[in-house]
């Protein structure tokens, strides 16, 4: 059984990303259990990035074409999409503005949890009723409560 506070959780991409690089990792432990027991939360400009950063020339020699397709199938279709309100995208957080759409998903959706492995976003922690974690202090605080 999910804990309440992952029932629905925004995933920052380069966590996404390194779930996919290494499934042996926190962050491939993290996605892994969000995908069979919560929901990932998502804004068009937050799926919008991961699949410009997915299909990096970079990535040709570690995720196949048919598995990064299957990454943004799985989460595409698992997904729960949010609108995000022009009250709450024209507000700013980092210092990297594009991290902002992160905040905004979480912040639209009403979700207490924000995992990213980018400075620019834990350094934000707490921001309000958002708790914004790395994935191994994700893991465990979800691991402490089950």
């Amino acid at each position: 059984m999910v804990q309440t506070d992952y029932a629905r959780v925004v995933v920052d991409t380069n966590v996404l990303l390194s779930a996919a690089l290494s499934p042996r990792g926190a962050p491939a432990e993290l996605v892994d259990y969000l995908l069979a027991e919560g929901r990932l939360v998502f804004s068009q400009a937050t799926f919008a990035e991961l699949e410009s950063r997915i299909w990096k020339p970079k990535f040709d020699r570690y995720l196949p074409i048919e598995r990064r397709n299957h990454i943004l199938l799985e989460l595409n279709s698992s997904a729960l999409w949010v609108d995000v309100p022009p009250a709450i995208s024209i507000q700013s957080y980092s210092r990297d503005v594009k991290d902002d759409a992160f905040v905004h998903a979480a912040l639209a959706a009403g979700v207490t949890r924000l995992v990213s492995g980018d400075d620019d976003l834990i350094c934000l922690h707490p921001l309000g009723t958002l708790h914004i974690l790395t994935p191994r202090a994700a893991l465990d605080e979800f691991s402490r409560h089950i």
